[in-house]
């Protein structure tokens, strides 16, 4: 999917937050019906086309950062199972979260400010899939794919939003764990899941093959930690989150093995386990 927009302003608002997103890119608009009428037997008139909005459609791409990634990730995710509080003498929580089906979303409305005087308001959102990305040399990234039964309207205040780049998760800080071992030889992963109707989740593993033994056919747990580029905080889990994958089916290794050089090639695992994480946040959080 073609996504622009990266001059523009998101504001994610649910029950009981309304938070600004730092995202890279964005392509959310109102989804067109198109509406085909053929000319009669009879008549010499020609064909015509209408269209008219008919709900959202569109993505979100942002980089995870220690405020949005409890917000951002439940959203992903579709179910927050609790969120506790760490210490008394602060305000650390421990959220868990798991996937869910898309039935059970939660709907959210979405700003839009690209800057042009101009603000559009959608309603009743909600992720009908994601895309979460560690890449090195980049920040942790995650796409959200975005649904909605409404169309877009003008959102009556014309105040700018600002923009907030949060303090982000790099893809050059995650540790990853197969079956409760270390595996360095892991350089990147993406996950991508689709919630609508049933459940299809996938993951790409980037590794290197000359690292150590390889990934196995069947994997019990992955376990993904990421951590920010730059940790300042007393509490050193605070600046951490988690996914652990269960039950990994290997479908494919795509590694071209024709190469003079050392071998970094992707292998293409089906999720047939839970998907699930714990995010920590300097506030409550519930779905």
């Amino acid at each position: 999917m073609m996504v622009n927009g990266c001059d523009c302003t998101i504001v994610i608002g649910t029950e009981h937050f309304e938070t600004d997103i730092p995202y890279s890119d964005e392509t959310v608009r109102g989804a067109v019906s198109l509406m085909e009428r053929e000319a009669s037997i009879e008549g010499d008139g020609g064909r015509k086309v209408s269209s008219r909005v008919v709900g959202t459609t569109g993505c979100l791409i942002s980089p995870l950062t220690i405020d949005t990634a409890p917000l951002l990730l439940g959203l992903a995710l579709g179910s927050v199972e609790k969120s506790v509080r760490l210490s008394m003498s602060s305000d650390f929580y421990r959220h868990f979260l798991c996937l869910a089906p898309m039935e059970d979303a939660e709907l959210f409305d979405i700003v839009q400010d690209r800057g042009c005087g101009e603000k559009v308001f959608y309603e009743g959102c909600e992720v009908e899939g994601f895309e979460l990305r560690l890449s090195r040399r980049d920040a942790v990234k995650l796409r959200l794919d975005i649904c909605g039964v409404f169309g877009p309207r003008p959102y009556p205040y014309k105040d700018r939003t600002e923009r907030k780049d949060g303090e982000r998760f790099g893809s050059d800080n995650v540790v990853y764990a197969v079956n409760g071992k270390e595996n360095a030889g892991i350089y990147g992963l993406i996950v991508s899941s689709k919630r609508k109707g049933s459940m299809r989740t996938g993951l790409w593993i980037k590794r290197a093959l000359n690292k150590g033994p390889d990934i196995p056919h069947l994997v019990e747990e992955l376990c993904v930690t990421a951590k920010l580029v730059r940790d300042k905080y007393d509490k050193r889990y605070f600046g951490t989150f988690k996914i652990r994958f269960k039950n990994l089916v290997r479908v494919a290794d795509e590694t071209n093995v024709n190469s003079a050089d050392a071998v970094i090639g992707p292998v293409r695992y089906y999720v047939s386990g839970a998907v699930s994480a714990e995010v920590f946040g300097s506030r409550e959080y519930v779905l």
